[in-house]
């Protein structure tokens, strides 16, 4: 590409003149300005709900609460055997997320592979490439996008789960579900990674109605979008400011620090661990609960905090009694958990 001040021109690799559509830029300024606060990645924590409600708009009729898919897929879900996706960091994490609800919701069998890794395997029926941003140079592309290619050379489908619907990813994609997440400024992914788990919600429940796999119980479930309210839910980033000593306790320069979950949200607390490290610059290890006296229960003193995602659900009980063999230890518990988790469930605790 060569700019000049009346415009540029855009050349192939035979170096031959090339004509691309110009696309006008609608991001408001108030998008890329941090506007009261005091860094871009506390600003978008708090656009979650926003966002969120943008992209459920998107996908989910509000009025019946059930899936609408903005675009038409050139398969049908009753014909695929089996998905691989494929991202890295972050978005892999919302992989792990929409594995465990397309086997849940639809049956079918899903493998997650790094991007970095190995090629994908052939015949794949469907391949998915989840990014945050999705574009590079062509001299160096991402190596979802060298994935995608080789999916489509073995006759896989390709699906992209992208917040840049122009991006190099999309282009390369058969069809492309945008997240609408907006710009991400931050380096950490907040917003974009949420929005990535509602698009894959939805494309879960769209792939169990469509291979009658989709139970009504499990359709109930499915049809309590979160953030379909994004008012209701403005405040859920806001720290309570009679718990912020204790935090500041807790968190006092640990050398290390643990979170545990039990299914699904284990990816969750492996996307914790990646948080911790990459804002915090302190180790961390993320882990299913069930697998707290394998290993990692060994590590727990007084010095170390263990963050507990329990949402009150079935292995509600079982997360519960690793927690207190932590507190024997000594150990420091931060526990992540809905309302009637902090309840203490059936009991009359307050934990």
């Amino acid at each position: 590409m060569v700019l000049t001040r009346k415009g540029a021109t855009i050349f192939d690799k035979d170096n031959a003149v090339v004509q691309r559509e110009a696309i006008k830029h609608t991001t408001a300024t108030s998008l890329v300005d941090k506007a009261n606060y005091r860094h871009f990645m506390a600003k978008e924590i708090h656009e979650q709900p926003e966002v969120v409600g943008h992209t459920l708009a998107r996908y989910v009729d509000m009025a019946t609460e059930r899936v609408a898919l903005p675009v038409k897929l050139p398969f049908d879900f009753k014909d695929i055997q089996r998905v691989s996706i494929t991202a890295c960091g972050t978005a892999s994490y919302a992989g792990y997320v929409g594995k465990y609800w397309f086997e849940r919701f639809a049956r079918l069998p899903v493998e997650i592979d790094v991007a970095s890794g190995i090629p994908l395997p052939r015949g794949a029926a469907c391949a998915r490439a989840i990014s945050r941003s999705s574009s590079r140079s062509p001299a160096r592309p991402p190596t979802r996008w060298r994935r995608l290619r080789y999916a489509k050379a073995q006759g896989a489908h390709t699906l992209s789960v992208v917040n840049v619907p122009t991006s190099t990813i999309a282009r390369e994609s058969e069809t492309v579900l945008p997240t609408l997440a907006g710009p991400e400024i931050g380096v950490a992914s907040t917003k974009a990674f949420t929005c990535q788990l509602m698009v894959l919600a939805a494309l879960a429940v769209a792939a169990g109605q469509a291979r009658g796999e989709l139970s009504e119980a499990d359709e109930s479930q499915a049809r309590a979008w979160p953030g379909r309210d994004p008012a209701a839910d403005g405040g859920g980033a806001d720290a309570r400011a009679a718990d912020r000593t204790s935090w500041r306790a807790t968190s006092r320069s640990p050398a290390t620090c643990s979170i545990s979950a039990a299914a699904p949200a284990i990816p969750l607390a492996l996307e914790g661990a990646l948080k911790l490290k990459e804002i915090s610059y302190i180790h961390a290890e993320g882990y299913a609960a069930g697998e707290l006296k394998h290993g990692p229960i060994a590590l727990i003193d007084e010095n170390m905090p263990v963050v507990v995602i329990a949402p009150y659900d079935q292995v509600f009980e079982k997360t519960v009694s690793n927690m207190q063999e932590v507190a024997a230890r000594g150990g420091k518990i931060i526990l992540m958990t809905d309302a009637k988790g902090a309840r203490g469930g059936d009991h009359q605790t307050r934990w």
